[in-house]
């Protein structure tokens, strides 16, 4: 397993001092745009309610990732050394819109990140195999038109699982939970104590 303590990772998006925590599992919560400019929204919340379109398939509801809010066209960057594993565009209402996914490798284990609802600008110039380095631009947020018709907001997520390709379940259903918890693990291994 990888030891995540012993390393001082890159900020994914520079947030400020202050930060909403958003609580999706509140029907209203879902239908208020956040107070502040940048927000955050949970791992492994059970977001009844939250995933109407047809992609989800009426069951998928447990979120996967940490979402962070946050104005239009914030740049993102990469947490750790790796490459660009895949890059592309998920294009279906409610999914990521353009998704870039790194790998990294700590003592030979390997540890993939997806960043999704991201500018197409983001995501056209990146090849798979491409180095980064920690702390490099990696893209910024794309608008509801290109992000799967989303608030702007970055989704990142953990796998301990190889992708496919440029995609991850960022939702799964609850059946579903323990199992993917396993695959998918809490972003705030990189991010810190964000909530």
């Amino acid at each position: 397993m990888i030891d995540f303590s012993s390393r001082k990772f890159h900020p994914v998006v520079h947030l400020p001092e202050e930060v909403e925590i958003r609580d999706f599992t509140k029907p209203a919560h879902m239908q208020q745009p956040p107070k502040l400019p940048f927000s955050i929204g949970r791992y492994n919340e059970d977001r009844v309610g939250m995933y109407v379109h047809d992609l989800f398939e009426g069951q998928r509801t447990v979120h996967m990732g940490i979402d962070i809010g946050a104005p239009l066209h914030t740049p993102v960057f990469a947490f750790w050394d790796g490459i660009v594993f895949a890059a592309g565009y998920n294009p279906a209402p409610g999914d990521y819109g353009h998704v870039i996914v790194t790998e990294h490798s700590f003592e030979g284990t390997p540890l993939w990140a997806l960043y999704g609802h991201l500018s197409a600008a983001s995501v056209e110039e990146k090849q798979p195999g491409e180095p980064i380095q920690k702390g490099a631009q990696l893209g910024t947020l794309g608008a509801a038109s290109e992000n799967g018709g989303w608030p702007v907001h970055l989704h990142f997520q953990l796998s301990l699982k190889r992708p496919v390709t440029h995609d991850l379940p960022g939702v799964v259903s609850p059946e579903e939970r323990a199992a993917a918890l396993l695959k998918y693990p809490d972003p705030r291994l990189i991010l810190g104590a964000v909530y």
